[in-house]
């Protein structure tokens, strides 16, 4: 569908050329390249790999960074990025998320510049891909709790521990580990492919992004050497500002999964004849498709002004935390509402909607749970902590 059927308050006006042809440009990948063959790839589990060399064409990993061959796009062109790649698909959005939004921005912010020109072109062009190892089996939302502990040994280090739901990481040449060393600070270490005592294994079974990879991973005597240590990740605040710089593409792609199904959902009931015409025309449908395209709106609104707030300088935590929850509960109520719009055939992988419909749940817990992130802007607002 055009890019503007959902866009009711005229925000294509806020969009400049080059961050119009970005969209664009995203936009034909996933309606030529990716919806042809996504359907497949997700109901057998396996990763689109085919799709690797034409998501590099595009110019859009490394997001805002520049220089060392990076885009250095706007804060809205590369929100519009993450919003088109979900609108796809939830397992290429996941894949280009923690490959660009994790792993290069890890380098990018905390890299020397010998690391960042040893690795973030090549990255760029996704001769190398990235993986993003924090979350550990005992510890997701209480991450700065990590126990993986890395040691010196003559002039590197030794790493030990486990990580789970780590994207990429069966295929990955360069793996970011998040570790505490004997003095207890958290850094970051650059795991390269290949390096011996580093166990992988595909989490199987998902109900969503089903052709994106996450794997256990087990790390033992793992050596690494001292100048793939990352330079500026002295603490966990470091990992957070990671985490803080992606939050805001989570938001982008909750719309973008929620768009997916809006569209879906108008073009089936206009062409779907129920009593003898289409249930477009019905009222109930109607109101149910003007309460979906104000959710779209106001998540819309929201990424906007993420956007100019990154690009100003100003975006907070809490203020990306709000935008994150926001947008994940509204995305899944659009999609389903979507999915019961289009009755039985909703659950059909030939109408995209189904997977979406899986695809949004992860939205939710990623990065942060939403009662996390809740707890986030409560403590904003209130002035009170109420983590333990």
């Amino acid at each position: 569908m055009d890019p503007t059927s959902s866009d009711l308050f005229l925000t294509e006006d806020l969009l400049t050329d080059e961050e119009r042809d970005v969209r664009d440009r995203v936009r034909r990948f996933c309606d030529e390249d990716v919806l042809p063959v996504i359907n497949g790839y997700w109901e057998r589990a396996e990763f689109p790999f085919p799709l690797l060399p034409k998501l590099a064409a595009l110019n859009v990993c490394g997001g805002t960074f520049t220089g060392h061959g990076l885009p250095g796009l706007s804060p809205l062109a590369a929100g519009l990025v993450s919003m088109e790649l979900a609108r796809g698909d939830g397992s290429v959005s996941t894949f280009h998320g923690v490959h660009s939004g994790l792993a290069m921005t890890a380098i990018a912010l905390l890299g020397s510049e010998e690391q960042k020109e040893r690795w973030l072109g090549p990255m760029a062009r996704l001769e190398l891909i990235g993986a993003f190892a924090l979350t550990e089996p005992d510890h997701g939302s209480d991450a700065v709790t990590l126990e993986t502990r890395a040691r010196h040994l003559g002039d590197g280090y030794v790493i030990d521990g486990a990580k789970r739901w780590i994207g990429n990481a069966m295929f990955a040449d360069l793996m970011i580990v998040w570790a505490r060393d004997g003095a207890g600070d958290v850094g970051a270490y650059v795991v390269e492919k290949g390096t011996p005592g580093v166990e992988a294994h595909t989490i199987t079974g998902k109900m969503a992004k089903r052709a994106s990879w996450q794997a256990d991973i087990t790390l033992t005597d793992v050596r690494v050497p001292a100048e793939n240590r990352l330079a500026g990740a002295t603490s966990f605040d470091d990992a957070a500002s990671v985490l803080a710089r992606a939050r805001p593409s989570i938001a982008w792609g909750a719309l973008g999964h929620a768009t997916a199904a809006y569209e879906m959902a108008v073009e089936y009931t206009l062409g779907r004849e129920q009593f003898g015409t289409p249930i477009a025309g019905y009222q109930l449908t109607q109101f149910r498709l003007a309460k979906m395209l104000a959710d779209l709106t106001c998540m819309r609104l929201i990424c906007l002004r993420l956007a100019a707030l990154l690009d100003e300088g100003k975006l907070t935590a809490p203020m990306a935390s709000l935008a994150k929850m926001h947008n994940a509960a509204r995305g899944r109520a659009v999609v389903g509402e979507a999915r019961d719009l289009l009755g039985g055939n909703g659950i059909l992988l030939e109408n995209h909607v189904g997977r979406h419909l899986g695809d949004i749940e992860v939205v939710s817990t990623v990065e942060g749970t939403d009662v996390v992130h809740a707890l986030i802007v409560g403590r904003e607002i209130t002035g009170l902590s109420a983590f333990s």
